[in-house]
């Protein structure tokens, strides 16, 4: 039941922390490389990263409808069409305030949904360690019980194998005085002794 210990590298804790600024920063960049490119006042590329990102927006709405919805499929939709709408605006601007905006507000929407999974996560997390916790105190109990009684058993046979050799050392003693007939202690009134081949040597 000892599970061994896994200390985690620094860089495994600290890259799902890191993820959202990467994502939304990763799509800024390639914004402004596709504006320095020809993009930026382009209507063409503006119009297709709308529709790009309508129809993800729209394909997200309709994965999340109804009782059988999938919220991965949905939020994985919905954050399609953030990104593609932040790359439209970044590639078809010429500052960057309004893409540097709208950076700033899709990073803290990425951290607000990645906050409620790690919330979640976390809850997980926790409840299976104290599962296990549970199952651990609870077997090494039922492992003492055993334990104690084993050891119990093992004391009951070794008083028992002490006495039996106290009373076979009893009888061969008894049946060693002169004049024992154990016939006569039946006749006595005395219970009858078991039967024990004593062998006696002259």
């Amino acid at each position: 039941m000892n599970e061994p210990i896994v200390a985690r590298h620094w860089l495994a804790i600290a890259a799902p922390k890191a993820a959202p600024a990467l994502a939304t920063s990763t799509v800024l960049i390639l914004g402004r490389i596709w504006n320095a490119n020809g993009a930026e006042h382009s209507t063409g590329n503006a119009a297709l990263m709308v529709v790009l990102a309508a129809g993800a927006a729209t394909a997200g709405a309709f994965a999340s409808a109804g009782r059988a919805g999938d919220p991965v499929i949905a939020g994985t939709a919905f954050a399609s069409s953030g990104a593609l709408a932040l790359a439209g605006v970044a590639g078809y601007s010429d500052g960057m305030s309004l893409p540097l905006l709208l950076w700033a507000i899709a990073t803290a929407v990425a951290y607000g949904l990645a906050a409620r999974y790690w919330r979640t996560d976390r809850r997980d997390t926790i409840a299976h360690h104290r599962h296990l916790e549970a199952r651990r105190t609870e077997h090494g109990h039922v492992e003492r019980v055993e334990a104690l009684r084993a050891g119990a058993q093992i004391e009951v046979a070794r008083e028992g194998a002490a006495y039996a050799e106290a009373l076979a050392q009893a009888l061969t003693a008894r049946a060693a005085l002169p004049g024992f007939d154990p016939a006569e202690l039946t006749k006595a009134g005395l219970p009858e002794l078991p039967t024990v081949a004593i062998t006696r040597e002259d």
